[in-house]
């Protein structure tokens, strides 16, 4: 929270506010306000949040009623501000037949001017009825920026079309004011499409669940009422209410609500399930392991919310120009209708025509509604791919990626390590060094550790107390077994511990070559025994970096293993640059290497040692954050599943809308230049102007929209 956001704060639905101009009339209003101390718009969602220290919000909403517009508290309580967003009043939500009558009446009207088969008089009345059926909001919503000296759209359209009522451009008038109103409810239509997107991931979620009461029975209750530990069944052909783990019953589950893949994965006892998700064959029954507020779903949603109000860079450029656009363009429109007639024996009527349709291109709505709408386009296309971008800022980076570094366990391969070779080194008189090692590897949760004590575990052997355990990063572990020190651990802690001989480290690399990772067990002052663990590439890695060198981009393996596997690895899966025998801090390092190069570089990695190198990136991609909160939170880019593909079907997305942004921005500002130059000639008419202002922005809108089927 910073200084200005003090108090609570509160959010209000405001339909009508479509437009900058709006949003520095509210602004300005409310900044007048005692116990004011904060302000926070979305335009795109049109919500306003106000941080205050007010008894309660009814001074707020008088203000904004105050400037034509409703505000509509949005209850806090909600599961989400997308959620109610959706039942609050939409600016379209109006009766069509006027604006149909309208439209008879004003096509009328030319016919009458143009065939000269009524007096003018006629022509006037009958234009008039067109206005008033379809003017009265702009002309309202226009009197009111007026009055507070501003220029939206409203107040620019207002002044164009009396202004040709007044020099007897009569029908022209009135098709002008239909063709706006009815460009604006299209629009608005289009806008809604692109601002609910995300509602289709609410109403993934049902409503009720089948819920064990105490005596056993099974009850339907609201989902948002089940309580953690509850056991909830799921049906065949169901949507699965809450996260939880199975307890009973297995079945495949369709889960490309949350992670997008396209095929069902089997779940058994002990496997995690979402809500959200569709059950498709065998009932089961499993634990709530997360209230509906919390679920990996709703977390999606907040993310997805989140990044929606987060500004991108093109839309940071975009609003600072818009503040600077709109009056320059008017003073422009000014001196047009002035200056020809008094220096330049101009006709008064010709140069206030021109003036007034260069008034109509003046609003910058097409510009500042195409950014946010491709952003949210391109956000709600990724999520539905299962990758969960956290703001349009990565959304526009990622287009520009040159090089991505990847770590080696759990990203390129399986993380599930199995012990492949053992070799005792040295006579021991103790215990067997297969038991001491499982039990040093039994304290850690690394998947090479792991796959030692899974060894011991199919020879059914019994473990030994470990004391003073400690962990070792990027070198092993260590700890006291019947008051004598062992190490378990790769080359890099036999050097420090001084026990590398040459025999040793040569069978070492015998196993590394063969894309082993090894790990020796050590007294301390002898290797008592050699372990070989091999891990297992992912089906998707190869095939993902293939891809990622098809968009041009280099690539890199960071791995705490030792060279020999790091390479090994690299080769099978087709790496640019494979390295090893990397800590932490070793990786931050590369990354850093990496941009001070010029690249703008991703990170991939699951784990806490990535943590460092994710924070340097540019963009850092978390993978399988399904169920994971901490994954969902901090990462940049969050991978739903293991598939590394996302990445590469992450930056074509990114392309696509920095292409559809710049598309946008060019035809906004493009064919608002062409008609600058139309009307300084002469040659453009009101009509055509309507059409470089709203017809722009709903071609931007459509444009940006595109992006909802990639």
């Amino acid at each position: 929270m910073n200084a200005e956001q003090r108090g609570q704060l509160d959010t209000f639905s405001i339909a009508q506010m479509c437009c900058p101009s709006e949003q520095t009339m509210i602004e300005a209003k409310l900044k007048k306000l005692a116990g004011i101390h904060g302000l926070e718009f979305n335009m795109m969602n049109r919500t306003m949040g106000v941080w205050h220290e007010l008894p309660d919000p009814q001074p707020i909403v008088a203000a904004v009623r105050a400037l034509g517009m409703e505000a509509v508290p949005l209850a806090p309580t909600a599961a989400s501000n997308t959620e109610i967003q959706a039942a609050a009043p939409a600016a379209h939500a109006q009766r069509w037949w006027p604006i149909g009558v309208a439209g008879v009446a004003a096509v009328f009207s030319e016919l009458l001017h143009f065939t000269a088969a009524a007096p003018e008089w006629v022509v006037a009345l009958v234009a008039l009825l067109a206005i008033a059926l379809a003017g009265p909001s702009t002309y309202k919503k226009g009197w009111i920026s007026l009055r507070h000296l501003n220029l939206n759209i409203n107040a620019l359209m207002s002044i164009a079309v009396t202004g040709a009522a007044l020099i007897g451009q009569w029908p022209e008038a009135a098709m002008v004011m239909v063709l706006f109103t009815l460009a604006e409810r299209v629009e608005a239509r289009s806008l809604d499409r692109a601002r609910n997107a995300i509602k289709g991931l609410i109403d993934l979620t049902p409503e009720r669940a089948t819920v064990q009461q105490a005596d056993g029975s099974w009850r339907e209750v609201p989902v948002k009422g089940v309580e953690l530990g509850a056991v909830v069944r799921v049906r065949p052909g169901e949507r699965i209410g809450l996260d939880g783990e199975v307890i009973a019953g297995n079945s495949a589950i369709n889960q490309a609500p949350i992670t997008g893949e396209s095929l069902p994965v089997d779940k058994t006892v002990g496997d995690a399930v979402y809500a959200g998700t569709i059950n498709e064959a065998g009932s089961v029954d499993y634990r709530v392991t997360a209230k509906a507020g919390n679920t990996t779903l709703a977390r999606i949603i907040h993310a997805v919310e989140e990044a929606q109000n987060s500004r991108a860079p093109t839309q940071r450029f975009v609003d600072q120009f818009a503040r600077i656009y709109t009056p320059a363009v008017f003073f422009l429109a000014l001196a047009i209708a002035v200056v020809p007639p008094l220096f330049m024996a101009g006709v008064w009527t010709e140069w206030i025509y021109r003036a007034l349709v260069l008034l109509v291109v003046a609003c910058p709505c097409a510009l500042v509604i195409s950014t946010p709408v491709s952003i949210v386009s391109g956000l709600t296309a990724a999520t539905r791919k299962g990758i969960l971008v956290k703001g349009g800022v990565y959304l526009e980076q990622g287009a520009k990626l040159s090089f991505v570094a990847l770590d080696k366990t759990g990203t390129l391969t399986h993380g599930k390590p199995v012990q492949t070779d053992y070799r005792a080194w040295a006579p021991h008189s103790g215990d067997d060094p297969q038991v001491l090692a499982a039990s040093l590897a039994a304290r850690s949760d690394h998947p090479v550790s792991q796959a030692i004590v899974k060894a011991a575990s199919a020879l059914s052997l019994t473990l030994s107390e470990v004391e003073r355990f400690e962990a070792l990063p990027g070198r092993g572990v260590k700890g006291s077994i019947d008051n004598q020190m062992h190490y378990l651990g790769n080359q890099r802690l036999l050097d420090e511990l001084g026990l590398g001989t040459p025999e040793l480290i040569d069978a070492m690399d015998t196993l590394e070559r063969e894309g082993k990772t090894v790990v020796a067990l050590c007294a301390s002052n002898s290797v008592l025994a050699i372990f070989g663990v091999a891990d297992t590439i992912k089906p998707s890695s190869q095939a993902a970096i293939d891809e990622l060198h098809e968009l041009g981009i280099k690539t890199t393996m960071l791995s705490g293993d030792n060279p020999h596997t790091a390479e090994a690895i690299g080769r099978q899966v087709g790496i640019d640059q494979a390295r090893g025998n990397l800590l932490p801090a070793d990786k931050l390092n590369v990354i850093g290497e990496l941009q001070g190069a010029g690249h703008v570089v991703g990170m991939v990695g699951d784990g806490i040692n990535d943590a460092p190198a994710l924070a340097k990136s540019q963009i850092g991609f978390a993978m399988g954050a399904a169920g994971t909160g901490t994954a969902i939170e901090t990462a940049d880019v969050a991978l739903m599943d293991d598939d590394l593909r996302k990445i590469p079907a992450f930056v074509r997305l990114s392309r696509d809308t920095s292409i559809i942004l710049k598309q946008n921005i060019f035809f906004a500002l493009g064919i608002k230049a062409a008609f600058l130059l139309l009307t300084l000639f002469g040659f453009a008419t009101l009509w055509m102007a309507v059409f470089a202002d709203v017809g722009v922005s709903l071609l931007v809108v459509l444009n940006g929209l595109r992006l909802l089927k990639k």
